[in-house]
């Protein structure tokens, strides 16, 4: 088995582990309240998938960023000013996006908690 095999099977793992609280909880009493308490786990379910998802690839893609900037003026140090420029500038947008992925998360959660609970 590769690493990358490895590290998504833990990584499914501990998304499996961290959903059980939340799968085991019991809907309150009566018929119409089963579907809503369904949709709110599932509400927050998603929400951390989401979350955690766009955290990783975040991650990656900045790692991957500085990884190529360091080369990049390794090679060329004349050109060290315009790649860190480049460099940040990169990793900006790249963070906006997770922000932006915990903005959506945050909506959804709080939608469906006023609705449901």
């Amino acid at each position: 088995m590769s690493k990358r095999m490895k590290a998504l099977a833990l990584m499914a793992f501990g998304l499996a582990l961290t959903a059980l609280p939340a799968l085991a909880q019991e809907g309150v009493a009566g018929e119409l309240a089963k579907p809503r308490a369904d949709l709110f786990k599932l509400s927050l379910i998603v929400g951390g998938a989401v979350i955690s998802l766009a955290v990783i690839a975040g991650a990656i893609c900045q790692s991957r960023a500085i990884c190529s900037a360091c080369e990049g003026i390794s090679r060329n140090p004349a050109g060290a000013p315009a790649i860190r420029g480049l460099l940040i500038l990169g990793l900006v947008l790249i963070e906006t996006l997770v922000i932006y992925a915990l903005l959506i998360t945050i909506i959804i959660l709080m939608v469906q908690w006023g609705k449901y609970v």
